[in-house]
């Protein structure tokens, strides 16, 4: 009856979120308090959530404090040139931006943590994809699931998880795997030129074209529409870097003004990049990339605990950038929306996860996936964890999955004759899929960010990030990792 009622409840969630007929927040806190009466354990809710927000608690003080630190180095200008590379890169074709999306989104990963990564990609793009009247979900698809491949990293948690659980050394589960997970990055950049293609073809081919004189005295030429995009698109003067974009072909939609039907909250993230705002600290530029660089290698070297890492890197960011208590408060409240929506999104989530775990759902379903097993698969059980961390990961945190049913499947393959290393391999391959789960906390800085409605993109990222598992998969096989 629990596993019923587990699966049952996260069917009901992920129906009425993706059908918009309730918010992530309110589906999260609801439906979960509704299977927990069902279930006949009410009395005991408080308990359930009291433990899930107290797991989750520390989690959500680092996405405060790290969109904080992060907000603020975007505002003083860290990421800047990033920005400029990335237009350069771009040009304003779709194809390039969706493409550049998964490679910055890759790169940015190495520091292992996704919700750095989603603050930065988005915070990167958004500007690009709002002006061209590009699909956000794309964005945040490709984003995720490019996340999801290097989420596998040994700082970045389910290796190391994997690792613990079997008692390995997250050297030997993770280097094998780094041919397959190469595939899988090339199937997410290949992925990325077809959904470009896709916009592409949508917008139109678009050219750019860097604009050295005043916009304000721009000469508008025949049987054409200029958008202003990028870091330039907010402020004046000559030779600010801005660009221009011309639309010399394409379908409905693509050539509008940019600030057509833009509402004021639009223009003020659109204006986030102006080389002009007066928030920039071009003299502390390599104070605040020398502070970035101390903390994500603090992050890789686990010299603190993460939270505690980004509460003394937002501090000490605001204070030295900002002396003035004024300023400090201004910055604050500029990024407070960002930091509201996702602790709350974070909170909710606890209470969705302390029933699972409380009334003994997830390890009711985990169980009765693993005695469904057939008898005859156990040779082959390294396949089966592969394809059993699809759904196990999405449906569950990766502590549950690899502390709780990990060790399971590696005690029936070891049965077979199954090394628990090609378990630990095959169960990193759930990843791509797993970075979109709505258990994640990291998921919602990106759409947050994004302003893109979690349902649209569960319906958009699912069948692609797990098409970009299997490919792993099947590439783990192929080469005998797995």
């Amino acid at each position: 009856m629990l596993t019923i009622l587990g699966f049952t409840m996260i069917a009901t969630f992920l129906v009425l979120i993706m059908m918009k007929k309730m918010s992530p927040i309110a589906a999260l806190v609801l439906i979960p308090a509704l299977f927990c009466v069902f279930v006949g354990k009410g009395a005991h809710l408080g308990d359930y959530v009291i433990e899930g927000v107290g797991t989750l608690a520390p989690t959500a003080a680092m996405l405060m404090f790290a969109i904080v630190y992060f907000g603020v180095m975007i505002d003083v200008g860290l990421f800047d040139p990033i920005v400029r590379g990335i237009l350069k890169f771009c040009k304003a074709d779709p194809l390039r931006i969706v493409v550049g999306t998964a490679l910055l989104a890759a790169i940015v990963s190495l520091d292992g943590d996704g919700s750095t990564t989603f603050m930065i990609t988005v915070s990167a793009m958004y500007p690009l994809y709002k002006r061209l009247k590009m699909s956000l979900v794309v964005m945040t698809g490709v984003a995720a699931t490019a996340n999801g491949v290097m989420n596998t990293l040994p700082w970045g948690g389910p290796t190391a998880r994997a690792a613990t659980a079997l008692k390995l050394d997250a050297g030997d589960i993770f280097v094998p795997m780094i041919p397959a997970l190469a595939v899988g990055l090339v199937a997410v950049i290949a992925l990325s030129y077809v959904l470009g293609l896709r916009e592409r073809k949508r917008l139109g081919v678009l050219s750019l074209t860097d604009v050295l004189t005043d916009e304000k005295r721009l000469v508008e030429e025949p049987e054409t529409e200029t958008v202003l995009v990028g870091a330039g698109a907010a402020a004046g003067g000559p030779g600010d870097g801005k660009v221009r974009m011309t639309k010399t072909t394409g379908g409905a939609g693509s050539g509008t003004d940019a600030s057509d039907g833009d509402d004021e909250e639009d223009d003020v993230r659109l204006q986030g990049l102006d080389p002009n705002r007066p928030t920039l600290r071009p003299k502390l530029y390599w104070f605040n990339a020398l502070l970035t660089a101390t903390l994500l290698a603090a992050m890789i070297m686990e010299l603190l605990p993460i939270p505690v890492l980004f509460v003394l890197a937002a501090a000490l960011a605001l204070t030295v950038n900002f002396p003035h208590i004024p300023d400090q408060k201004a910055r604050l409240a500029a990024h407070a929306d960002n930091v509201l929506n996702v602790s709350g999104m974070v909170f909710a989530a606890a209470v969705f996860t302390g029933v699972l775990q409380g009334t003994g759902m997830v390890d009711s379903m985990a169980k009765w996936l693993v005695d469904g097993i057939p008898d005859g698969m156990g040779p082959h059980m390294a396949l089966v964890t592969g394809v059993l961390s699809l759904p196990l990961t999405y449906f569950m945190s990766n502590d549950g999955f690899y502390f709780g049913v990990l060790p399971v499947l590696a005690e029936a393959g070891a049965a077979h004759g199954v090394s628990p290393l090609e378990i630990a391999r095959a169960s990193l391959v759930g990843q791509p899929l797993h970075m979109s789960s709505p258990l994640v906390p990291a998921v919602y800085v990106l759409v947050g960010m994004a302003k893109v409605e979690f349902g649209d993109h569960t319906k958009f990222v699912v069948k692609w990030a797990a098409l970009t598992s299997l490919v792993v998969l099947g590439a783990g096989i192929l080469f005998g990792i797995i």
